[in-house]
């Protein structure tokens, strides 16, 4: 019996030491669960600043592509350029007599200049005048095509 009696305190003192570290295992797996969840914290803590800032950037980008839309807002056409005009008989040669807007009369200009392969090859800027487009430009045979619009604009009433 008394193998058994010191059989049962050995199995008993076992089992209360086994309980203790247990315990301590637990306290320490306690302690890393804490760290690791601190980490864990630390790391959403940056991801929610980092996502905010991303998303305070974005707002902003939508403000101002809201702004740019805002101003983008298509104008209306001024009527003076859009008020048909009397042509000259010199310009109705290339552009035809009927009265139109003064932005017609440059397109069709155009339209001739390259119809007609008068843009000048090597400075495209240049126009070489034919007979017709001579007597608009005032009897010159080259023009830059911002002075056109002057020359142009004169044969208009």
């Amino acid at each position: 019996m008394a193998k058994k009696a010191v059989v049962k305190k050995a199995v008993a003192k076992a089992k209360a030491t086994e309980k203790k570290v247990l315990k301590k295992a637990k306290a320490v797996g306690k302690k890393v669960v804490k760290k690791v969840v601190a980490k864990a914290k630390a790391v959403e803590k940056k991801v929610v600043a980092k996502t905010k800032a991303a998303e305070k950037k974005v707002v902003k980008k939508v403000k101002a592509a809201k702004k740019t839309v805002a101003k983008k807002v298509k104008r209306a056409p001024n009527p003076a350029f859009m008020r048909p005009m009397q042509i000259s008989d010199a310009l109705a040669k290339v552009v035809g007599s009927k009265p139109i807007p003064r932005t017609e009369v440059t397109k069709k200009v155009w339209d001739y200049i390259k119809k007609n392969k008068l843009q000048d090859a090597v400075n495209k800027r240049e126009i070489n005048a034919d007979e017709n487009l001579k007597a608009v430009f005032g009897g010159k045979s080259k023009v830059s095509m911002f002075e056109m619009t002057k020359l142009v604009n004169k044969h208009l009433s």
